[in-house]
C-alpha cells in the first residue's frame, strides 16, 4: 500500500488524518515544521521563493525519509505563486531523484470535474459517493471542533488568572478532539473541551486589548511559521482574532462564498476593487471590519516577497489613517526571530494600551 502525507497547517492534521484513512490511505503524518525543515526546504528551493514554499519542501523531504509516495495538496485561486506550489514541488522532488505522486485539490466551486478525479484518486477503499459524503460530514464536524476550540482559547488565555493554565488544557483537550471518531463523539469531546477551557479561572474584569490578525493563509495558521504568535500576544494580555480559519476557506472555495465572504469584498471595495491573488483582498476587507467592530489594532502576517500582502500593506497605510487603527506588519523569511517579533509586539502593545487609556481616560490599564 502507497503512503501518503500532506502539508501540515495547525491542527487540522488531525481531521485529514482520518479523512484520508477513512478512504483506505496509509497516512503518514507530516512532523510539526522545525529549524531542520526549514533548513532542509532553504538548501533546494529558490531563495526567492516564498516562505510557505521553503517550509513544505522541508516538510515533504522529510516525509520522504518517513517512506511516503504520494503527496496530497492544495491548488490555488487567483493570481498568486501558491497555485503553482504543486507543479514546482514536483519538479524540485524529480530533479533530487524522488518519484512522488502529487494529487492537487482544486477547489470544487471552480475545477467540479478536477475536484472528483482527485478524490477518487484517494478512494482507495473504493467506498460509495453516500459513503464519502458521510466520511467528509465527519471530518468536517471535526475540523470545526477544532476550529472552536482555538478560537476559545485566544479569549481565555489573556483572561487566564495562571499564565500557561490554557495552554496546558487546550493541548490536553486537542487530543480529546483528535480521539473521537464518530460524530457523536466528536461533538461529545467538543463540548468537554469547551468545558475545560472555560472552566479555567479567569479574571471577569480584566481590561484586555483586542487585535485583529490578518494576512495570507498559510503563516495564518501554522504556529511554526508565525512563531506562535496568538500564544505570545495572549500571554501579554491581549484578546486575538484571526481572520481566516480552515473551515471558513473551505467553505468559500468548495461550494459557495459565503455572506461573510461578500462583505469584505465590499470593506475593501473602496481601496481595492479588484481580485490581485492570495489573500490581499481579504486583508484590507477584515482591516476595515475588525475597525468598524472597535479592534484596537492589526497585525498583518505576510511571507516575504508575497506580493498580494504587499500591495495590501501598501493600502493598509490608508486604512489605518481613515480608521485610525495602528497596523503592524511582519515579512516571515527563514531570517525573522523570536526574540526580534517578541520585541515588537511588546512595543505594539504598550502603544494600543497608551491609545486605549488616552481615549478612554482611563488613569491605569494593566493586562
Amino acid at each position: 500500500m502507497s503512503k501518503i502525507t500532506f502539508p501540515r497547517m495547525g491542527e487540522s492534521y488531525r481531521t485529514f488524518k482520518m479523512f484520508l484513512e477513512d478512504l483506505g490511505n496509509e497516512v503518514v503524518v507530516p512532523p510539526r515544521p522545525s529549524k531542520r525543515t526549514l533548513d532542509l526546504g532553504i538548501r533546494y528551493t529558490p531563495e526567492f521563493a516564498c516562505f510557505p514554499l521553503k517550509i513544505l519542501m522541508g516538510t515533504y523531504l522529510e516525509t520522504i525519509e518517513m517512506g511516503i509516495d504520494t503527496i496530497v495538496t492544495s491548488g490555488g485561486v487567483g493570481p498568486c505563486r501558491a497555485g503553482e506550489y504543486a507543479m514546482l514541488h514536483h519538479k524540485l522532488l524529480s530533479d533530487l531523484g524522488y518519484k512522488v505522486k502529487m494529487i492537487v485539490i482544486e477547489p470544487p466551486r471552480l475545477h467540479p470535474f478536477n475536484f472528483y478525479k482527485s478524490v477518487r484518486a484517494l478512494n482507495k477503499a473504493r467506498i460509495s459517493i453516500k459513503g464519502i459524503i458521510a466520511h467528509v460530514k465527519r471530518a468536517w464536524r471535526k475540523l470545526q471542533a477544532l476550529d472552536n476550540l482555538e478560537k476559545l482559547s485566544h479569549i481565555v488565555r489573556p483572561r487566564e488568572i495562571n499564565r500557561g493554565n490554557t495552554t496546558k488544557v487546550y493541548r490536553k483537550a486537542l487530543e480529546w478532539i483528535d480521539q473521537a471518531y464518530t460524530t457523536e463523539q466528536i461533538v461529545e469531546a467538543e463540548s468537554t473541551a469547551l468545558e475545560a477551557l472555560n472552566s479555567i479561572p479567569q479574571d471577569a474584569n480584566r481590561n484586555v486589548l483586542k487585535v485583529g490578525i490578518v494576512g495570507e493563509i498559510y503563516v495564518l495558521l501554522e504556529p511554526a511559521s508565525n512563531l506562535e504568535i496568538e500564544e505570545t500576544l495572549g500571554n501579554l494580555g491581549v484578546e486575538v482574532e484571526k481572520s481566516m480559519f480552515l473551515t471558513g476557506w473551505t467553505r468559500d472555495n468548495s461550494w459557495n462564498e459565503t455572506s461573510e465572504g461578500i462583505t469584505v469584498k465590499e470593506a475593501a471595495s473602496p481601496y481595492l476593487p479588484e481580485l490581485i491573488g492570495g489573500h490581499g483582498r481579504d486583508s484590507i476587507g477584515h482591516t476595515v471590519l475588525y475597525a468598524k467592530r472597535g479592534f484596537d489594532g492589526i497585525i498583518q502576517l505576510a511571507p516575504f516577497t508575497c506580493i498580494p500582502e504587499i500591495v495590501a500593506r501598501t493600502i493598509l497605510t490608508k486604512v489605518s489613517k481613515d480608521y485610525n487603527i495602528p497596523v503592524l506588519t511582519f515579512f516571515l523569511d527563514e531570517q525573522t526571530g523570536k526574540a526580534g517579533m517578541n520585541t515588537r509586539l511588546e512595543a505594539f502593545v504598550d502603544l494600543l494600551k497608551r491609545k486605549k487609556q488616552f481615549q478612554s481616560g482611563i488613569e491605569s490599564f494593566t493586562c
